[in-house]
């Protein structure tokens, strides 16, 4: 049967996987492999597809910015840890992060800061571990073709394309899953074995709740969003709504306005939550929400989260919109 989904493959999912641990075994050449694993199913699969070419000479660095959903780092940690037997390096930055961020609100510029430091602090750990081998990280195709590279225009720098600073530390960069969508790198992460559980996990981006935050970051701005985040997604799949999105979250879009608590005025954030469905993460549609599902979260929201009067649902396809707001 053919994919519903748009493909770059040339073979099948099981003959990709194994070109992709040759390529990785070949280029890496005995060198140490440095992979930066966000605990998304993108680098989830980079990272063991690496472990199976080179096996104790794959390092896994996971970065917490501080931009992570509500208990993510944690989450990541125990999975890679426990779970896979993957050497991991846990990197607690986010005073670091919205320190270089401070005062930063133009989001292509947000995402160039955040893509240098990433790879400032994989050279830091690289050069801690001894020698400098090679740099992996989870790069999928709507990442490369949105950065306005491969001859696209650009809508976006993703901080792992267009946010890679011209001079880094190491002997290269590998990129596996470069030429594949998103669902082409779920199939792969059941040929490899992962969890379906895991395999299946919405995306999240790599510059984290730093893209769902508009405008200058700061680290009440980040817990607002990351605790109307947790209600959202804790409500949407307690429903059993979850299925019909393929990514589904809250943002902070910046925005205050005038509201009513406790008989007083107050004058407090905007939530906007937002759920698609899509087959590429090229284009993408609204999922209808059930209007007394929304009322409930909008409820829990508003009332849960101190700082939040007022929630939308973004009805927005893509095209004319991207799925983030950043």
């Amino acid at each position: 049967m053919k994919p519903t989904f748009k493909s770059n493959l040339t073979t099948s999912i099981d003959q990709f996987v194994a070109d992709a641990i040759n390529d990785i075994k070949k280029r890496s050449n005995g060198k140490p492999v440095l992979c930066a694993l966000s605990g998304g199913v993108d680098s989830a699969v980079c990272a063991v597809m690496a472990q199976k070419a080179v096996g104790d000479k794959l390092t896994c660095i996971f970065v917490d910015t501080g931009f992570m959903r509500k208990g993510e780092g944690d989450f990541v940690e125990k999975l890679f840890k426990e779970t896979h037997s993957i050497n991991l390096i846990r990197v607690n930055a986010e005073a670091r992060y919205l320190k270089k961020l401070k005062g930063v609100t133009e989001p292509e510029k947000k995402r160039k800061i955040i893509g240098e430091e990433f790879i400032r602090i994989f050279e830091e750990e690289a050069k801690k571990l001894g020698e400098v081998g090679y740099f992996m990280q989870g790069t999928i195709y709507p990442d490369v073709s949105e950065s306005g590279h491969d001859g696209h225009k650009n809508v976006k720098s993703h901080h792992n394309v267009g946010g890679l600073p011209d001079i880094i530390d190491f002997k290269g960069i590998l990129e596996p899953l470069r030429s594949l969508y998103k669902e082409e790198v779920r199939a792969c992460a059941v040929a490899l074995g992962l969890p379906k559980e895991f395999a299946f996990r919405q995306p999240f981006p790599g510059p984290g709740l730093a893209v769902r935050v508009l405008g200058e970051l700061t680290k009440e701005k980040c817990d607002i969003v990351r605790e109307a985040d947790a209600i959202f997604t804790s409500e949407l799949e307690a429903a059993g709504l979850s299925e019909q999105a393929k990514q589904y979250f809250a943002m902070l879009p910046n925005v205050s306005s005038v509201g009513v608590r406790n008989s007083a005025r107050v004058y407090e954030q905007a939530i906007v939550l937002r759920a698609v469905h899509t087959t590429d993460f090229v284009s993408a549609s609204v999922v209808p929400l059930p209007y007394e599902f929304l009322a409930k979260v909008v409820n829990r929201i508003t009332t849960e989260v101190k700082g939040v009067n007022r929630v939308v649902y973004d009805l927005t396809p893509k095209p004319s919109g991207t799925i983030e707001w950043e």
